[in-house]
């Protein structure tokens, strides 16, 4: 029998199972807790990776796609029809969107899963993804003030990521 926790013996891990499921289990309740613990971290790290690539990507063509068009001056109905047209024909805004709505379908998931105050933080990751992006692909100028900040921005997060990504128990046991 394999346990996996510090000073643990096998009776004590079959004996956690018996308590727990009041019935011999296949597996020790250990390991399942260790299983259940990789898979919740991987799929918390997986889509937190999904939106720190897809939120930033999605801003910046987004941005690259309304430099495109120019700045906005609606002063008239048929002006603002013109803008919304040249919008809506745009394929890298729509690439923009869709993007952004992939990042929005994973923080939904790993918010479902995880704590917020883990998720928020650990995906904050992507402030430096959005000014590398921000300079590669539009080409702006950051000041050394600024990459400072993104920096200590950064580090924090793996402050955040060093905790477990839940600390409740959800209802349903997930």
């Amino acid at each position: 029998m394999v346990c996996f926790f510090p000073r643990e013996t096998a009776h004590s891990c079959l004996s956690r199972a018996l308590l727990k499921n009041s019935r011999l289990s296949t597996q020790p309740l250990c390991a399942k807790s260790m299983n259940a613990s990789r898979d919740l971290y991987f799929k918390t790290y997986s889509s937190i990776l999904v939106m720190v690539f897809f939120g930033p990507l999605g801003n910046v063509l987004l941005g690259k796609g309304m430099k495109h068009i120019g700045a906005v001056a609606a002063q008239s109905p048929k002006d603002a029809i013109h803008t919304l047209m040249l919008i809506f024909t745009s394929s890298t805004i729509w690439l923009g969107i869709a993007s952004l709505i992939t990042f929005f379908i994973a923080y939904m998931l790993v918010l479902s899963w995880a704590d917020y105050s883990y998720v928020q933080p650990a995906s904050s990751i992507a402030y430096g993804a959005a000014a590398v992006l921000a300079h590669l692909l539009l080409k702006e100028v950051i000041s050394p003030t600024r990459w400072l900040g993104v920096i200590i921005i950064c580090l924090g997060v793996f402050f955040v990521t060093g905790t477990p990504p839940r600390t409740t128990e959800h209802p349903d046991g997930a």
